[in-house]
């Protein structure tokens, strides 16, 4: 019988590695503290107490904190904790150091990618912690992730994954600004979108969001909410280190303004709304 795979928090990302690592062949041994979304365990202790290798898929580190409390008298020596969650990166180096002491593995393991990108196996990993950890959940992670990338120590994923969703957010909010002045200025946006693609102006983002943005299809694949809480992340990040983040700043009063406007559920591509 396969070794079971414990997963910890099956909202829109978890519900999608689970889908994955069950396709794959692996045998999941999942617990949310909402029994509709599907989990087959009692509690995070039973998760933690039948398996070796275990995903956390939380909406932030404080929550992280709270099931590691809850969980860690149930780890056996060895285990490995692997936390997709995107938090705090100093919380979580804490979390490695913690775990370290009783001779379990952390690792910030970080997705990069929506849950239907994770669906599509086309998401990323960017991991800190341990490399033997790394190497040990890489059959895992080969399930839902075109490639892993190791950043460095706990923590170091962490730092890299609100890097990356820096970058990643401020493309969403300017394919928003240029397609609603396509919208507004009277060129087709379906045209404008098509031609943004084909040049130089060209991201990822236009694949992923660009219809969703001209349908004002908002079903969530990431939740704006969500991201407002990286940004919020991102700007306490800029911060500790003194980094300069104006665009940051600016994108943390629209977020925030469309979460206090109703779209906090919504799909981050619900952006948009901020410039109609």
């Amino acid at each position: 019988m396969a070794e079971a795979v414990g997963l910890i928090g099956i909202g829109l990302l978890g519900s999608a590695l689970s889908q994955r690592l069950r396709d794959a062949g692996f045998s999941v041994t999942g617990f949310d503290i909402d029994p509709a979304r599907g989990g087959n365990a009692a509690s995070a202790a039973e998760v933690a107490s039948s398996c070796r290798r275990i995903l956390l898929s939380l909406p932030d580190s404080k929550v992280v904190a709270g099931v590691l409390d809850e969980i860690e008298v149930h780890l056996a020596g060895g285990a490995i904790i692997a936390d997709t969650t995107t938090g705090d990166p100093e919380e979580m180096a804490a979390f490695g150091a913690r775990l370290a002491e009783r001779g379990v593995r952390y690792l910030d393991a970080t997705v990069a990618g929506s849950s239907r990108q994770v669906l599509a196996g086309e998401a990323m990993v960017i991991a800190g912690g341990d490399k033997s950890a790394l190497e040990a959940c890489a059959p895992l992670f080969a399930c839902f992730a075109r490639q892993t990338f190791h950043a460095g120590p706990a923590g170091a994923g962490a730092r890299m994954k609100l890097v990356l969703n820096l970058v990643l957010g401020l493309n969403r909010a300017v394919l928003a600004e240029g397609l609603s002045l396509a919208e507004r200025c009277g060129v087709d946006p379906a045209a404008a979108l098509e031609i943004l693609k084909a040049g130089p102006a060209y991201s990822r983002v236009m694949d992923t969001k660009g219809r969703k943005m001209l349908a004002s299809d908002f079903t969530p694949e990431a939740r704006l909410a969500q991201h407002l809480k990286d940004v919020r992340l991102i700007l306490d990040m800029g911060r500790r280190t003194g980094a300069r983040l104006p665009l940051s700043e600016l994108h943390e009063k629209l977020l925030a303004a469309l979460a206090g406007g109703g779209f906090a559920g919504a799909d981050n591509s619900a952006i948009i709304q901020a410039f109609r």
